[in-house]
């Protein structure tokens, strides 16, 4: 099946679920909702076109979760939703110009960190909540890369670590501790 991985949290609880073509479709819809949702809770910062959104803890549990495939396909899914219209980025925001602007590199970076957190969350890194740690870390970390290297072309270079960085070192640090304890307590059950 083109969603199924070697191991992530959906195939082993569900595996019933995750062999169904509907039911995966179903999954990655429901994904793509669920980051949108968690999208809206936005917090302009004021002194930087990037705002504080809880998008991020949405693709840190996809990609940990749904494994590298359903994870690629559930992001890139959900950001074709936002691009064609739905009012599923930031804010309520939508449209290509979105992706052009000052959020589309992290948009992207939401996609390559879903995915590649999905592949480490297969070879079992999100079982326990110390091993998870880093997996989010990961997460964030390749998010950021992308998202600061596309805003330097909006704010300058020298500007992207104050602007695009600093202001949203709290919420990683309690998103990324939330996501690992969620993840590893249910990886439990």
């Amino acid at each position: 099946m083109i969603f199924t991985g070697t191991h992530n949290y959906i195939d082993a609880k569900l595996p019933s679920l995750s062999k169904s073509l509907t039911d995966n479709l179903l999954l990655v819809l429901f994904g793509s909702w669920a980051i949108a949702l968690l999208a809206q809770i936005a917090i302009p910062l004021g002194f930087t076109p990037i705002p504080i959104t809880g998008q991020t803890f949405g693709i840190l549990l996809i990609g940990a979760l749904y494994g590298g495939k359903r994870s690629l396909i559930t992001t890139i899914f959900y950001v074709v939703q936002g691009a064609f219209g739905l009012p599923f980025f930031a804010k309520g925001a939508s449209g290509f110009a979105v992706l052009l602007g000052p959020t589309g590199g992290y948009l992207l970076g939401m996609i390559i960190a879903a995915t590649v957190m999905g592949y480490l969350a297969e070879k079992k890194y999100d079982q326990a909540w110390k091993s998870s740690l880093p997996l989010f870390f990961i997460g964030h970390l390749i998010i950021f890369c992308f998202g600061l290297a596309w805003l330097g072309n909006f704010v300058g270079y020298q500007n992207v670590i104050s602007l695009g960085l600093l202001p949203f070192l709290p919420g990683l640090i309690i998103k990324t501790i939330l996501a690992a304890s969620i993840t590893s307590s249910i990886q439990k059950n």
